[in-house]
């Protein structure tokens, strides 16, 4: 993507599109590293968006005019009402999206994200509810996430990492929080983690070594690393 600063004259709609795009992008960047701390470093931002730092305090001081955070120098970034309403907007296009995109043109988990990224910024709100609709209002996306109403609720999920099971465990696979990670994704379905899927721990390997469970009558090695990927809930 050309940065905005830098497109030619005479192209004041492609400019438009681009900045609307770059704010939408970095709303919902805020929004998912506050689930984890809040306020947001710059730094942190700047790390997500793959910018400079420079860039990044630049274009949260642009958000921060527009009301859409709050910004302190040495503190962080919170969002706004307006600012968090913009970024579940965005996020529940993106995921209704992901869902459309299985269900209606047989896209595969592991290949939704990238496509989703590009149309959540184009669709119109006519759009957005005919596809929910056509969906039966859906909760979740593909990859277990929940998808925001169109009021901003979230459905809130109690989930732990499939890493922190212990034996006898009896959980079930929730969410797969990296939904951009391709391969990481690929590879879950081959091993039978997807969303929904109950399974048991049956060995925990010391030394942070992998876990192993019962899933369809069949053991499964799960790799410590890929294990810090899931989050599940507990079943009985």
């Amino acid at each position: 993507m050309p940065e905005i600063e830098t497109l030619p004259g005479g192209s004041s709609s492609q400019r438009n599109t681009l900045n609307h795009q770059a704010i939408e992008d970095y709303m919902k960047t805020i929004y998912m590293l506050a689930q984890e701390e809040t306020p947001v470093s710059t730094s942190r931002i700047a790390q997500a968006r793959g910018v400079k730092p420079a860039s990044a305090t630049s274009m949260i001081q642009r958000l921060a005019r527009l009301n859409l955070v709050r910004y302190e120098k040495h503190y962080g970034v919170t969002l706004t009402e307006a600012g968090e309403k913009l970024a579940l907007e965005v996020i529940r296009h993106h995921r209704l999206l992901e869902l459309y995109l299985i269900e209606a043109l047989g896209f595969t988990w592991d290949e939704v994200h990238e496509q989703a990224d590009i149309l959540e910024h184009v669709i119109s709100e006519k759009m957005e509810e005919r596809i929910a609709a056509v969906l039966n209002h859906p909760e979740f996306d593909p990859h277990g996430d929940p998808i925001p109403s169109k009021d901003g609720v979230l459905i809130q999920v109690e989930t732990q990492l499939l890493s922190t099971l212990q034996v006898g465990d009896s959980a079930c696979v929730s969410r797969i929080p990296d939904d951009s990670n391709s391969e990481l994704l690929r590879y879950l379905a081959e091993l039978g983690l997807v969303p929904g899927t109950a399974f048991q721990v049956v060995k925990v390997a010391p030394f942070a070594g992998p876990v192993t469970i019962m899933l369809a009558d069949e053991e499964k090695v799960v790799g410590r690393q890929v294990a810090d990927s899931v989050l599940v809930e507990m079943c009985s």
